[in-house]
């Protein structure tokens, strides 16, 4: 499991932040908008990553979460992006969640993500819960205002290159644990562990983008680096994502490529 990336984010250079997206409550939906810019794009396409989607969904529906379990963090049990056709958007995408379900323990949120002319591009669907330990908390501010938009900042160059992932073989990514990656609960934040499992699916199949990253959160990455190894077979991707500070398990993804000739 990890904490949602929607808290506990650095004000002066956190690299979610530098992502660019806007997210405030609208009514009982939290709503987020980013412009697309080409650092965002997937290795050799013009499609915007499916793995910035995830970490847009992580935002939005940890933030639509807080309003239910403030002070409590609300931790991501699992989050899934479907994409209809690679993302070559070239304006903005916007996003909208809102809650499915709120049981006792699970709650169930979905992300629309839309184009500049409300096309649909993508559905995310994530469950949370409150994270186990009590004594982790939400900030008094993040408590009283989660809706509150942070700084933002254009991303200046590839999101891959500038959470310093790289391949080290085909197939295996290696992402480090740094100050301005981590969550509210000091561990490596959601979103970039998606940026890990993608890149790593994507250096079996180069040239495509992913229109299926679905990823089970098992325990936090404390230690790092993260380190993402992929098997790929006519498309589709097996990734196991494992703190290689104590090489146990840490996300369970799957993915699906578009064929090369659809990017």
């Amino acid at each position: 499991m990890t904490t949602t990336s929607s808290d506990g984010l650095r004000r002066d250079g956190h690299i979610i932040l530098e992502l660019g997206f806007e997210a405030a409550r609208v009514g009982d939906e939290f709503h987020g908008t980013a412009a697309v810019v080409p650092e965002m794009f997937a290795p050799g396409t013009s499609s915007v990553r499916t793995s910035i989607l995830a970490t847009w969904a992580d935002v939005v529906a940890g933030r639509t979460m807080m309003g239910y379990i403030a002070p409590r963090v609300p931790v991501t049990l699992d989050l899934d992006i479907h994409v209809h056709r690679p993302l070559r958007e070239t304006e903005r995408i916007d996003a909208t969640g809102r809650l499915v379900k709120n049981g006792r323990s699970v709650a169930v949120i979905e992300i629309d993500f839309t184009g500049a002319d409300g096309e649909s591009l993508a559905l995310g669907v994530a469950s949370f819960m409150a994270a186990p330990d009590p004594s982790v908390l939400l900030t008094p501010e993040m408590s009283r205002e989660p809706d509150v938009s942070l700084p933002r900042q254009r991303l200046r160059e590839p999101f891959a290159r500038r959470a310093r992932c790289e391949i080290r073989e085909p197939g295996v990514a290696v992402l480090p644990r740094t100050d301005d990656g981590l969550n509210a609960a000091r561990t490596l934040n959601g979103g970039l562990i998606a940026l890990a499992a993608e890149e790593a699916a994507l250096s079996l199949t180069p040239g495509t983008s992913l229109s299926l990253l679905a990823l089970r959160y098992l325990r936090p990455v404390r230690t790092g680096p993260a380190v993402a190894t992929a098997t790929v077979r006519s498309g589709l991707g097996r990734v196991e994502v494992r703190d290689a500070g104590d090489d146990r398990l840490a996300v369970y993804a799957t993915t699906r490529a578009f064929p090369v000739s659809a990017d």
